[in-house]
Formats: C-alpha cells, structure tokens, sequence
C-alpha cells in the first residue's frame, strides 16, 4: 500500500472510526484501525466487538495512488500523529518487516503493524427493505427516550433502548423501573416485518457523534444480533442485547382522575429551584400540592431550610392532589417535551405521573411517586 492523500480529508475519517477504538481491551487488534486500499477508494474501520464503523474516501478524493493493499495499525497512535501533522499531503506506505512510513515534507513517523489476518471480520451487510428515516427525527427520538434507560448492568435489558416497528410505526421505549419516556413517529412506509429488539444506548449514543448533516437520511438494517446504521460515507453497526424487554404499555393508564395543564417553562423553572433544597439521600424529593388553580412547590432540607414555589395552573376537575417525586427525574422528563403547555395526569398520590404533550400523544414519560405524605 502507498497513497498520497491531504490531511484534513485523512483526519475527518479517522475521528469517525476512532470511536469503535478501545484503548481498554484485552486483544490488542481491537485497538486497531484497518486502512484497505482498493481501486474505488480508502476504507477505513475499527471495532471493539460492541460496535463497528466503516468509512469511506472515493479515489477522487485521494492526492496520488500507487499501490494497493491492506494495512492494521494502532488506532490511537495513527490518530494522534494524523491529527497533529500541518494541513498538508500526507504520504503512507507500507514497507517491509510489517512497518508503516508516514511523512509530509517535514515529518516522518513509522508505525508497527499488526496483521490484517487478525482483524475481525465486520459483516456489515445490508437488508434488501431497510428502515429509512430523517437524520434530525432519529436524533429526537433516542433523545427524548435514551436518558430514562439504567446504568445497573444487573438488568441488561433495562440499560437499552427498545425499538419496535410495525406496519408504519416505529416505537422507542426506555426505562430504569423508577421512570420511563416513551416516543411514537410514523414512517414513510409499512416495514415488511414487525420488529422488536434493544439497542444498547452506549451504542446509540456514539452513533449519534457521527451525525453531520440533520437533513440526510439513515438507512437501517435490522437482523437477529446486531442493526446496521448506514449514512454518508459511514457504516455503524451495534450489537443488540438479548433478552426480552418488559411490556410497558400497561404501565400507562388510559383514564386519570385528575388532569392539571400547566406552562411548561414556569413549571421547569419553579422545580430547578425547589430542586436547590434537595438532596440524593432523599431521592431529591420535592411535594406538588393543588389548591383551587395554584399548584405549590415545595422541598426542604431539615439542616438548611425548606422553598416553596406558586404557579398558575388548570385542571379538569375540582379534585385537589398531594404528590412527591424525583426532582432530578422529572427535569429530565421536561426537558425533552417541545411544547409550551403541558398535561400531567395523575390517578392518586401511589399511582405513576404521566406528562404529555396536550396537542398529541406521540410522546409519554412516567414517573413513579415517592411516598411521603
């Protein structure tokens, strides 16, 4: 292998796959990075075994190729010196006793390489009916779901996001039990199968690094053990975590005894500042209490002092509620809700809170109360 080739356009590939490298495993091949010269261009690729990435820079896009072939090098020392040589021409070559060269006209670097034998091979093929979505839909959907999911690896399951189509739907559930944020979007066409699995999010939140451009599609190929993203020059794939994840949908009752609309930013503003007088050792616990048309805000720390926060609200009976909940989950629930007034639904002071938005229901968190009162 020997290529010419400018730098920048080297380094935009490289801080792609750079993310399937892992400094910290156990088989050294794994913290490599694979460069196969073919006559149509330069892929690049690495893995960790959790997820793999591919990338691609078409022949017109190379300075000068002379010879072509396969080189796997350490990752991180490629990246590194890459990434601090000038914007100039950077010369590769492969030479003799598993040695690369890289030079530009006032540097030179070689690197060990290991064998291209051992890299794993990637099989990152693809679906004959894949999944299209926009690229800005994809990212609000795993952002408005992804931050509810566990980090206890003791229930694997909990710490993915589950992805469910069918027909024209496409559903993202996730949940750590204590709360849960769940988001509906419509796709352009009926998928030819139902599908039910779950992603890890570590994995999806990498994907997400990668995305440059809102408005370009994501192709999505779906099979038993891992999914396919492909987009641009980029191939991502992740493995699935096996295992059957809980079904939710009868966690979210259909009927509510009371119903309370409220203006979402004076509602976010009023629990951040009650979320000042809280603490972890008691689950940041804030109280929500209805009186008439005034829902009052409250929380307090016995050692330091107590807030209370008025807001204006509506609601759909006369019926008045005392509840306790997470002030840090239920942040976490407003942020992602993009509307302007909001619709809590309550069942009782035991039963789970559901927010939503009040023009459509596309979107539903949950959040389990504490008990307090």
């Amino acid at each position: 292998m020997k290529f010419e080739i400018k730098q920048e356009i080297l380094m935009e590939h490289l801080n792609y796959v750079i993310k399937g490298v892992s400094s910290k495993n156990l088989r050294p091949i794994l913290n490599c990075i694979k460069l196969s010269l073919t006559d149509d261009g330069l892929y690049l690729m690495s893995t960790d075994n959790e997820i793999a990435i591919k990338t691609f820079i078409p022949t017109e896009k190379i300075e000068k190729i002379e010879t072509l072939g396969s080189i796997v090098v350490s990752g991180r020392y490629l990246f590194e010196i890459i990434r601090k040589l000038p914007n100039d021409i950077v010369k590769i070559e492969e030479v003799i006793d598993s040695k690369i060269f890289i030079t530009t006209p006032n540097s030179s670097f070689n690197l060990n390489c290991n064998s291209v034998n051992e890299f794993p091979d990637l099989e990152l093929e693809f679906n004959k009916n894949p999944l299209v979505i926009n690229q800005r839909l994809f990212k609000t959907l795993i952002n408005q779901t992804s931050f509810a999911t566990s980090t206890q690896e003791s229930r694997p399951v909990l710490t993915g996001i589950s992805f469910n189509v069918e027909n024209n739907l496409l559903e993202c559930t996730a949940t750590d039990s204590y709360r849960l944020s769940s988001k509906k979007i419509e796709i352009n066409e009926n998928y030819p199968e139902k599908v039910s699995i779950i992603i890890p999010t570590k994995n999806i939140s990498e994907l997400m690094k990668l995305f440059n451009n809102d408005e370009d599609d994501i192709e999505i190929h779906i099979f038993n053990n891992k999914i396919i993203f492909k987009f641009e020059s980029i191939v991502f794939m992740s493995r699935l975590i096996s295992g059957t994840y809980p079904d939710t949908s009868k966690l979210i009752p259909n009927e509510f005894s009371l119903i309370v609309k409220v203006n979402l930013d004076n509602f976010y503003r009023a629990i951040d500042r009650a979320s000042l007088l809280t603490n972890e050792a008691d689950k940041n616990t804030i109280k929500l209490e209805t009186k008439g048309n005034i829902a009052i805000v409250s929380s307090n720390i016995p050692e330091i002092g107590n807030v209370e926060e008025k807001i204006e609200i509506e609601k759909d009976k006369e019926e008045e509620i005392k509840i306790a909940f997470s002030s840090k989950f239920m942040l976490d629930a407003l942020r992602v809700l993009e509307t302007n007034e909001i619709e809590i639904c309550l069942n009782g002071e035991l039963k789970p809170i559901i927010l939503k938005n009040c023009d459509n229901n596309s979107l539903i968190e949950l959040i389990l109360p504490i008990r307090t009162f």
